[in-house]
């Protein structure tokens, strides 16, 4: 329902209507004069949004406009044409558009926002004015009008009339602005039907005028937009039928990229890893190298494919000559050296694999190296177990014990490098390596002496303990039992070179002097074991694996420390057999592939007439009784108490003691039979064979009670021989002649698999004899042996 009129006849009586209904009329103007400002504000929050937009549009098509296509090939189709022009069509469509829309926004404050907010300005600000009026008219009526009323009737008849003519003015003023205020009122209440109402339409007539003019921009663009559809089919289609063919080529450079190969201008190119030397070291720098074998012209340019950028200038070189890199003499593989014409000293690459390092040497026409034979000849200032060596280390330990064996983090706190590097110089001088082994002045550090000691020990050619029993010393320490893992290693240091094992015997010595007083220092065996673990005990490749057993070189280093003075004094025992080392070893080893070391062979020999061959089967069937019914002790004696047995009833026939820590027993006969060397030239058919005992045998009756340093028996020999081939045994029967080797026969009860490239794989019934050294697959015609 509307708002009551307003009668100008009730302005003189200014009922409670009347001013009721002036109220309803008040509120009205209130709520439109909020609404038209909330209105205004909302317009210009939605042209300035417009305005950015048309910013954003403009820079977007500024974006297309820049925008070039490069088409492959040095040519393009029509349709590759027209699809590089769609984007400046694209922009110059948005130009126009967003040109319309500026005029739209311009017009905008003109047609909506002015004409809002002049109404409500003169409209409904001139209704607040006359509001104000009225009301101070009402209240100076309404004060004469009772000030008036209260005059006293004994007062003059002049001033009486003089009163009430004021009253009368006074009446007529407020009647007067009564009316006008209500005239306004009526009047703004009509204005802003159309005043209010036709800047809006204006306003949206501005937006039809915009879309209308895009559906005209629409129109004209429909052309091109019909052709570049067409194109861009054609071009789609196009790409379907040539990305086969790509594909077909990838999968063919996949299986081959030789074959398809891009021919090159140059010889050889590829990445090369540059050794560069340091002050006090050296750092492989990758490089891009290329080679051209007319001008013997080489180019390294150092370059990081990860952050995409040279790491420096480009290097020209002439090539001298090229040799492959012994891989006894550096730590990388795959290495090679360059000789330059104009470029003093060599230049040492290491190429990305074997077959990598074979073509750039084919492509350098690269030689192998020469080796030298006389390997005591060391060059000048590399670190060696010589006496210039054991001086060194003994000078070290010497400081530490009698300066700072108290000294915390002993071994573990490092010394400045270049005070480390300045030490080991003057110690590796060999003008002063012969002075007495106390001279290392009080002026170096305690850390700057350990870490020299460290250092020198890194330097040596390769780790004090050696690659190839690196792995073996690992195995020991991951044995269940602690008394197995002593003594294995026990046996294994006594494997090592005499001169490694003395210079571990003097190493281990010291460090456990400095346990002892680890209260002090800090230093307890599984600390020291983390610090010399990694410099002892370090494999010959970084791989995961070697890293997950970082852990067990420590646990060998400290077994070392612990146990030094019955490693180093005392002769190892006789090596556990492998039904005592599978008792030790973990349940999880179970399942790994048994190694040469781990599975027994069974050697077979001919003997000279059935008689003997009866009577030996006897003899080893006693042992084999023997091995299954004891205990490894109890086999060394049943072992002993056959001895006599032999002797009596078959002259001819000892068993030789085993030099490895496994199931290979070597039963040697004096003389070989006939046949057996008729079978050796090919004349005869295979000797008849039987299987040796597995398990401890005892040492042959005639030999030497006290073995020569060559012996097996002698504790500088290796304790364990390689796990690919068994150990030579010492002729010690009377009957055996100096000229001829008896003949031997062998045969594998289980397939055996390599783990080093120096072992031997080989399956289950494999024969190997020492006449011509084959080895070949027979079956055992007597039942499984």
């Amino acid at each position: 329902m509307g708002l009551p009129a307003l009668e100008f006849s009730d302005c003189c009586l200014d009922s409670p209507h009347f001013r009721e209904t002036l109220k309803s009329h008040e509120a009205e103007l209130d709520k439109t004069n909020k609404f038209i400002k909330e209105l205004i504000k909302d317009g210009k929050s939605l042209i300035s949004a417009l305005r950015n937009l048309s910013l954003a549009k403009r820079k977007f098509a500024d974006s297309l406009n820049e925008f070039k296509f490069q088409c492959i090939g040095d040519a393009e189709t029509d349709d590759e044409m027209c699809i590089a022009r769609s984007l400046q069509e694209f922009a110059t469509v948005l130009r126009n558009l967003e040109d319309e829309r500026i005029r739209m926004i311009e017009n905008a404050s003109e047609v909506l926002i002015t004409p809002l907010e002049k109404f409500r300005k003169e409209q409904i600000g001139a209704a607040k004015e006359a509001k104000k009026k009225y009301d101070k008219e009402t209240e100076k009526y309404c004060g004469i009008l009772e000030k008036h009323l209260n005059l006293s009737s004994k007062k003059k008849e002049s001033q009486l009339q003089e009163a009430d003519s004021q009253v009368d003015l006074v009446r007529q003023h407020f009647y007067e602005v009564s009316l006008e205020y209500v005239f306004k009122v009526q009047e703004v209440q009509e204005r802003k039907m159309f005043e209010f109402v036709e800047p809006l339409l204006a306003f949206l007539q501005g937006l039809f005028t915009f879309y209308h003019h895009g559906y005209e921009l629409a129109k004209d663009f429909s052309d091109f937009k019909t052709e570049l559809t067409i194109s861009i089919q054609n071009t789609r289609n196009r790409f379907e039928g040539t990305r086969s063919e790509v594909e077909s080529l990838m999968k063919k450079m996949k299986e081959n990229p030789l074959e398809h190969k891009t021919i090159s201008p140059y010889t050889m190119e590829g990445y090369l890893y540059v050794q560069e030397k340091r002050h006090f070291g050296t750092s492989w720098v990758k490089h891009y190298c290329t080679y051209q074998r007319d001008s013997k012209q080489i180019t390294m340019v150092p370059f990081d494919q990860k952050s995409g950028g040279k790491g420096g200038e480009d290097e020209s070189v002439t090539l001298k000559s090229c040799t492959r890199r012994k891989t006894d003499s550096i730590e990388k593989r795959f290495c090679f050296d360059v000789e330059a014409v104009d470029r003093p000293g060599v230049i040492t690459m290491q190429a990305l694999s074997e077959e990598d390092r074979r073509l750039w040497m084919e492509a350098m026409d690269g030689r192998e190296p020469v080796y030298n034979s006389n390997k005591d000849s060391q060059s000048e200032g590399t670190a060696q177990l010589d006496s210039i060596g054991f001086s060194i280390i003994r000078k070290c330990i010497h400081a530490v014990e009698t300066r700072g064996i108290n000294e915390q983090g002993l071994y573990r706190i490092v010394g400045v490098n270049s005070r480390v590097q300045k030490l080991l110089s003057v110690l590796m001088d060999p003008k002063t390596a012969s002075e007495t082994e106390t001279d290392i002045c009080a002026e170096w550090e305690i850390k700057t002496i350990t870490s020299a000691l460290k250092t020198y020990l890194r330097m040596l050619p390769g780790p004090l303990m050696m690659y190839q029993f690196q792995r073996s010393f690992i195995k020991a320490a991951k044995l269940e039992n602690q008394e197995s893992r002593v003594s294995e290693i026990h046996s294994l240091v006594h494997r090592l070179p005499e001169k490694n094992r003395q210079m571990l015997q003097l190493l281990m010595n010291h460090l456990a002097n400095v346990a002892n007083n680890h209260k002090q220092n800090l230093m307890t065996v599984a600390n020291l074991g983390v610090v010399f673990g990694p410099t002892l005990l370090r494999p010959q490749e970084e791989t995961v694996a070697a890293i997950m057993d970082i852990k067990f070189q420590n646990i060998v280093i400290e077994i070392l420390i612990e146990n030094h003075e019955k490693i180093f004094n005392t002769v190892p025992d006789t090596p556990l057999t492998n039904a005592q080392l599978h008792l030790s070893r973990k349940k999880s080893s179970d399942s790994k592939p048994p190694s040469c070391s781990e599975r027994p062979l069974t050697l077979f020999h001919a003997m000279q007439s059935a008689e003997k061959q009866e009577q030996r089967n006897s003899i080893i069937n006693s042992s084999l009784e023997s091995v299954v019914s004891s205990n490894a002790n109890s086999i060394l004696n049943s072992s002993s108490s056959l001895q006599p047995n032999m002797n009596s009833s078959d002259p001819d026939l000892d068993v030789l003691k085993p030099t490895r820590p496994n199931s290979l027993f070597f039963l040697r006969v004096s003389q070989c039979p006939k046949s057996m060397k008729r079978e050796r030239a090919g004349l005869e058919s295979k000797p008849q064979r039987d299987r040796s005992a597995a398990g401890d045998c005892v040492p042959s009756p005639e030999s030497p009670p006290n073995p020569s340093p060559t012996s097996p028996l002698s504790p500088s020999w290796p304790m364990f021989s390689a796990p690919s081939s068994p150990m030579p045994t010492s002729s010690t029967s009377s009957d055996s002649s100096p000229i001829s080797t008896p003949f031997r026969k062998a045969k594998a009860l289980y397939a055996c698999k390599a783990e080093h490239d120096s072992e031997l794989s080989f399956t289950a019934g494999t024969v190997f004899d020492n006449g011509s050294g084959r080895m070949n697959k027979e079956e055992e015609e007597g039942g499984e042996p």
